[in-house]
């Protein structure tokens, strides 16, 4: 009796059967969405890595603050302050764009930490050698530096894009209808949670290849000294 009350409330096949492509559509989003992060976020952090390098102290000061504060943040926080507080300024965005701009930045805080600390780690000698052989500093900076930073990086960095990656849930909080605001929705319009079974199913399928191949970077790329 218990068992088939779980299977009624959790595994309803025929509200499964009603729902799930609302789960299909908040799935295609919610892939949308994480790839627009990823490229974003992890672009963003490269380039200010690269402007940090310059040494300005004026523009080091900047980059520093705008790293500190979107790592301290919540991205919850963040999104909302886009989606609702923006509005007043005069520059409304949708949920989805409110839901990216804010998971990017996040990502690009961390993303810049990281690549700054790969390129830092690099030896003194290298920017030397490099500089002897008639390379400016950009040209030190991209052919040298950079390939071996990257590698450095690439563990940690992939761990963090997963982690703030599946912070697109974060989108149901302003109506976005990815993943879990589709599920909830559904949830809601059906009065049974089943919805949100399949949504839980659909994450694990979103996420866990991006788990298992960010296990593989790590370990395939893994600095050996």
């Amino acid at each position: 009796m218990e068992l088939d009350r779980l299977v009624f409330t959790f595994f309803n096949v025929a509200i499964a059967r009603e729902y799930w492509p609302d789960i299909v559509k908040g799935f295609l989003i919610t892939v949308r969405l994480g790839l627009a992060v990823i490229v974003t976020g992890l672009a963003l952090g490269l380039v200010l890595a690269m402007l940090r390098s310059l040494q300005r102290r004026a523009l080091n000061l900047l980059i520093v603050v705008y790293a500190d504060a979107f790592r301290a943040l919540p991205a919850l926080m963040v999104i909302i302050i886009l989606f609702f507080a923006f509005p007043y300024a005069g520059m409304s965005m949708s949920a989805f764009t409110a839901t990216w701009l804010a998971l990017s930045l996040v990502l690009g805080a961390f993303a810049e930490e990281i690549f700054w600390a790969g390129i830092i780690a690099i030896p003194k000698g290298q920017y030397e050698a490099a500089r002897s052989t008639g390379m400016d500093r950009s040209q030190t900076l991209v052919h040298v530096i950079l390939p071996q930073a990257v590698r450095i990086t690439i563990p940690p960095l992939t761990n963090r894009t997963i982690a703030i990656t599946k912070g697109t849930a974060l989108g149901s909080v302003v109506a976005l209808s990815e993943i879990l605001g589709a599920a909830h929705s559904a949830s809601s319009l059906a009065g049974n949670p089943t919805p949100l079974t399949l949504g839980a199913i659909a994450y694990l399928v979103l996420f866990i290849p991006f788990v298992i191949f960010g296990r593989w970077v790590e370990t395939r790329f893994a600095w050996r000294r």
